[in-house]
């Protein structure tokens, strides 16, 4: 058994994807239409037949509540693993990107936080 997909719930897939892929550097998988949305899902360019992560609309009544009591209390939605916390954090502060934790070092880890413009804060993290 293996993890084939995970999701974030978004407030805007086509917001969504241009921050997922152009800051974060994942690239589109899959793209299927249905209805208002679509089944939207990117992938790291290192594993393109690993993990799916599936941009879903927020539009559950649930879910809007939810994402908005995780990023009030600092939680993030979501945790990817990069080489570099620090040069990933410095790379992206440059394109723009809000964090709510800059780098951290906790034992063997290194950790940041940023909020991902859709609604939730993402962890990025290093095993050191």
């Amino acid at each position: 058994m293996r993890i084939h997909l995970s999701s974030v719930f978004v407030d805007d897939q086509d917001k969504a994807l241009r921050f997922y892929t152009d800051v974060l550097g994942f690239v589109k998988k899959a793209e299927v239409p249905l209805g208002e949305y679509r089944w939207l899902t990117v992938v790291s360019p290192e594993d393109p037949g690993g993990t799916q992560l599936l941009l879903e609309p927020d539009s559950h009544p649930a879910v809007r509540p939810y994402k908005a009591a995780l990023a009030a209390d600092g939680i993030p939605a979501a945790s990817f693993a990069v080489d570099d916390v620090r040069a990933e954090f410095d790379r992206m502060r440059g394109l723009g990107v809000h964090f709510t934790q800059e780098p951290l070092e906790t034992g063997p880890v290194v950790t940041a936080v940023l909020d991902d413009t859709c609604g939730n804060l993402i962890q990025i993290a290093q095993h050191t």
